[in-house]
C-alpha cells in the first residue's frame, strides 16, 4: 500500500477518506490495494479508514484482532454489534465525503462491491458515500514499467503464435482435416513452450460459432474447419512471472483463395470502427483532453450503426486489462454501462468492436497503452483478412 499516494489522491479529489470494508473476501479490490494477504480467514467484519490527512484507523473483531496488523494506523476492536457501531461512528466523526467500493445505480458493477446494508449504515451516520472508481483505477489499473515490459513480452509471443496458428490451420485443413478444439489445444501447447499462462483457453470459432462472442469450443461439440470457412481467433495470455499483465487480441481469417464478399464487407466495417476508436483515444491524449470510456464506445458504435449493423454489435467496445484479462480500470463502454471513468496514463485496455450475424461473426481487437501524452497500439494491427 502506498499510503502517501492514496492520501494525495484523496486531497486532489476533495474526498475526506477512503473506507475499506470486508468479510468473507467479498472485496478483492481492497485486498490488492491495501496489500493484504489473500489467504486470510475472514469471518468477521473489518474496516480500514484512510483519511486525506492524518493517521489511518482500523476496526477489527476481537476474534480476528490481528488481521490488519501489517497496515499502519490506530487499531480499535469490537465484539458486539453495538460496539462496532460506536467505534465506526467515532472513526468517521471528522469525515463527510467517504469513498467506498460503490457505484451509483450499480453502473460500474465491477467496482460496486459494498452491500446495501453497509451503505445504509454509513449513510445513517450522516456521511456522503461517493464512488471509489477513479481511485481504484489509479491504484489498481495503472502499470509499472516492469508490467509494461511483461505486456510487450507476452505480445511478442502471442503475435508469433497467432500467426503460426493460421498457418497450422491451413496445413491441417489440406492434410486430413482439423477442428476448433484441436487448434485450441495447439495454442495451449504453444503457450506452455513460451511460458505463457491464461485464465481460460483461447477461442477458436468458425462460421456461426464466431457469431457468439463468448463461444467456447469443446471436444465433444467442436466444429470442423473447412475450405470456405470464416475463422475467429481470440487469444489472451501473460508471462508466467509475478505481477505480469495480459495481452489480448482477436484476429480473423478465411480458409480459401479469397474471402467471401459478405465476410470482406463486414470485416472492413469492423476494422474501420476499431481504427476510429484508437484515433479517438490518441487524439484526446495528445491534446491533453480528458476522455472517459463511454466516449470511445459511442464513437465506435456510431460508425457501426451508420453502416446498418448497430443491432449486431452486442457488447462493449473494450475492457480494462491488467493482471486479470478483464481489469478494474475504465472500460470502453456506453452499452452495458455508461462508464464515466477517465482514461488515465499508464493504463491499458482493449478496443474490440464486433458484428455478430447468424451465419458468422467478425471481431477485431487491439490493445491500447496510454502514456502521459500519447497512446499507442501495443501489437500488430490487422488490416486485411488472413487468407488461410
Amino acid at each position: 500500500m502506498n499510503l502517501a499516494a492514496i492520501q494525495s489522491a484523496l486531497r486532489e479529489r476533495n474526498i475526506d477518506a477512503w473506507l475499506f470494508y470486508d468479510h468473507h473476501h467479498r472485496d478483492p479490490i481492497g485486498y490488492r490495494v491495501l496489500g493484504l494477504p489473500p489467504g486470510l480467514m475472514v469471518t468477521r467484519r473489518w474496516f480500514y479508514l484512510i483519511p486525506a490527512e492524518g493517521e489511518p484507523q482500523k476496526l477489527v473483531h476481537k476474534i480476528e484482532a490481528g488481521h490488519l496488523d501489517i497496515l499502519p494506523g490506530h487499531k480499535r476492536q469490537y465484539a458486539g454489534w453495538q460496539e462496532l457501531f460506536d467505534n465506526l461512528k467515532a472513526m468517521l466523526a471528522n469525515c463527510r465525503d467517504i469513498a467506498m467500493q460503490y457505484s451509483p445505480n450499480n453502473v460500474v458493477f465491477v467496482i460496486s462491491l459494498v452491500d446495501g446494508g453497509t451503505l445504509e449504515l454509513i449513510r445513517g451516520l450522516g456521511k456522503n458515500v461517493v464512488s471509489s472508481g477513479d481511485l481504484v483505477a489509479l491504484f489498481e489499473a495503472t502499470w509499472t514499467e516492469a508490467q509494461i515490459a511483461s505486456h510487450f513480452a507476452a505480445r511478442d509471443a502471442v503475435d508469433r503464435i497467432t500467426a503460426s496458428a493460421f498457418q497450422e490451420i491451413g496445413h491441417r485443413v489440406r492434410n486430413g482435416g482439423t477442428h476448433e478444439h484441436e487448434i485450441q489445444q495447439w495454442f495451449l501447447e504453444a503457450f506452455q513452450r513460451e511460458q505463457l499462462i491464461t485464465q481460460d483457453a483461447p477461442v477458436v470459432a468458425v462460421n456461426r460459432n464466431s457469431g457468439n462472442p463468448h463461444y467456447e469450443p469443446r471436444a465433444e461439440t467442436s466444429a470442423p474447419i473447412r475450405e470456405g470457412d470464416c475463422v475467429l481467433l481470440d487469444v489472451w495470455a501473460k508471462k508466467n512471472t509475478p505481477d505480469a499483465v495480459y495481452y489480448d487480441i482477436t484476429w480473423m481469417g478465411f480458409v480459401g483463395k479469397a474471402p467471401a464478399v459478405r465476410v470482406q464487407q463486414i470485416f472492413e466495417i469492423v476494422r474501420d470502427a476499431r481504427d476510429l476508436g484508437v484515433k479517438t483515444v490518441q487524439d484526446s491524449i495528445a491534446a491533453d483532453k480528458a476522455i472517459a470510456g463511454w466516449e470511445v464506445d459511442r464513437a465506435v458504435r456510431g460508425h457501426i450503426k451508420s453502416a446498418g449493423f448497430g443491432e449486431s454489435f452486442i457488447h462493449r467496445t473494450g475492457h480494462s486489462i491488467g493482471t486479470e484479462v478483464h481489469g478494474v480500470g475504465a472500460n470502453m463502454d456506453d452499452l452495458e454501462t455508461h462508464d464515466e471513468r477517465r482514461i488515465i496514463p499508464h493504463s491499458c485496455f482493449s478496443i474490440e468492436p464486433g458484428i455478430y450475424l447468424p451465419e458468422f461473426g467478425v471481431r477485431s481487437e487491439v490493445n491500447v497503452l496510454v502514456r502521459p501524452h500519447a497512446a499507442e497500439v501495443t501489437g500488430k494491427i490487422q488490416r486485411e483478412l488472413v487468407i488461410i
